[in-house]
């Protein structure tokens, strides 16, 4: 009804400990992380933008590359005002509470085990019932999309099908409203005497959109070995290197595994991306204890990590027959390219950071002997050589 131009002043907001893309201000710490479950705020009227926690991230959004990672925790939503970031593309993935979110181009109702993603400079306002918690990946310069299914074909794991997008609902309000804009890395605000939820219809395909994330068409290997956790992936924001991503969001749904002469869980491995997770809800497969939904685990580039102990001694055992995995599981991981640095907030202030999380991995013990040496005349182990580490 009216040009979004129609606003007064833009100024800052007075900096906050919590909301910062200064990745030197803690000295860089390649240790195993975990978090336990973020906490919901203790005051009242805490709306999403007050919510906001960044965590950990990489790059510029002035120089259109990187990622910024957040948790939100808010009780109260958001009234007479709008958020947008000038700086990316905003992954949301709720993990208590519903969220309805009112974008420029209409309405999306976003549950937990549904995502939604906010294009860059698209307004929206964040209502909630009550006390709410998620996760949030911020892409600088990028834009995420399905992955190239390659030989998969034409369908699996998240398809087109299944995505939903807004339609028009316009809200025709003045009175003073203010509009939250991130603007490289800060908080600034402007208000106006209007609401800017009033686009009576739009076209084109530059919009918000969600997915049910229990739709995804989970694959995997019906021989022997562990495929790449590529064949995870729900959407993925390119680089400019062909075949890197500045992130990939990977899902790890309830599913089969079937796979034979394998150690099943995920392998012990070092990596040359980083990998942020999250746990939706029930218990993670490879560490069922510790790993609690609305907490977090980062392993850093060149960072061993693995099963627990206790994940590696059952599997180890277990017989190798079609086992139903994760019933009631809902993990997802952020897996980028850079190399995150952890802010002061998800360091120290957060005071949810478990200390002891590698401790889950000293109870290991080593289980090769001489006396278990092969035959050298045992074709099939020598055939074996070599098939992994």
């Amino acid at each position: 009804m009216l040009p979004s131009a129609k606003h007064r002043r833009f100024e800052r907001l007075p900096e906050r400990e919590d909301f910062t893309h200064d990745w030197n201000e803690e000295y860089p710490d390649p240790n195993q992380k975990r978090w336990l479950p973020f906490k919901m705020p203790e005051e009242e009227n805490v709306d999403f933008v007050a919510g906001l926690k960044v965590v950990s991230g990489a790059g510029d959004p002035k120089c259109r590359h990187g990622t910024a990672i957040y948790v939100y925790t808010c009780n109260s939503s958001m009234e007479n005002s709008a958020f947008y970031s000038s700086d990316g593309e905003f992954l949301i993935v709720p993990q208590e509470g519903t969220l309805r979110i009112q974008t420029e181009l209409g309405l999306l109702i976003v549950e937990p085990g549904e995502l939604a993603v906010i294009p860059q400079n698209i307004r929206y306002a964040v209502h909630v019932d009550g006390p709410a918690r998620g996760y949030i990946c911020e892409v600088f310069g990028t834009r995420f999309t399905l992955p190239n299914l390659g030989p998969i074909g034409a369908n699996g794991l998240a398809n087109p099908r299944d995505f939903q997008y807004p339609t028009a609902f316009y809200v025709e309000k003045e009175g003073l409203f203010k509009i939250y804009n991130k603007y490289q890395g800060k908080l600034f605000v402007c208000e106006q005497d209007h609401s800017c939820f009033d686009v009576v219809g739009w076209h084109g395909n530059y919009s918000p959109y969600k997915y049910n994330m229990w739709k995804f068409s989970a694959v995997n290997s019906v021989t022997f070995d562990h495929m790449d956790p590529s064949i995870f992936t729900v959407l993925t924001a390119p680089s400019l290197e062909e075949g890197t991503a500045v992130v990939d969001l990977a899902l790890f749904p309830p599913r089969w595994s079937v796979h034979e002469h394998t150690f099943r869980p995920p392998y012990y491995h070092r990596n040359v991306m980083s990998e942020f997770m999250g746990l939706i809800c029930g218990k993670y497969e490879a560490k069922e204890d510790g790993f609690l939904p609305g907490g977090a685990t980062l392993h850093s580039i060149g960072t061993p990590h693995g099963p627990d102990a206790e994940c590696f001694s059952k599997a180890s055992s277990a017989p190798m027959e079609p086992q139903f995995i994760g019933s009631g599981q809902l993990a997802f991981m952020f897996e980028t390219s850079l190399m995150l640095a952890i802010t002061k907030w998800g360091q120290k202030t957060c005071q949810v950071l478990d200390d002891a999380y590698y401790e889950c991995w000293q109870k290991l013990q080593k289980n090769f002997s001489l006396d278990d040496k092969p035959d050298e005349n045992d074709k099939n182990f020598f055939r074996n050589l070599g098939t992994g580490i």
